[in-house]
């Protein structure tokens, strides 16, 4: 599993970083930074849910 970001599309909500905080965190203007892009365990878990309550479908999963 990989995520990324599409700084783009990203507005800064905040529901990655609230949702999955040891994954993603924001920068100075709240927008999605990652912090583990390949998460393992049970940050895998936390992180494909905050990739799913995304309003922007800013994040994207590869496996």
């Amino acid at each position: 599993m990989r995520i990324t970001v599409d700084a783009d599309v990203c507005t800064g909500h905040g529901r990655c970083y609230a949702l999955a905080p040891d994954v993603f965190a924001p920068d100075d203007e709240g927008h999605c930074v990652i912090l583990v892009d390949s998460p393992t365990g049970d940050l895998e878990a936390t992180a494909r849910s905050a990739v799913a309550n995304c309003p922007e479908n800013a994040l994207r999963i590869a496996d």
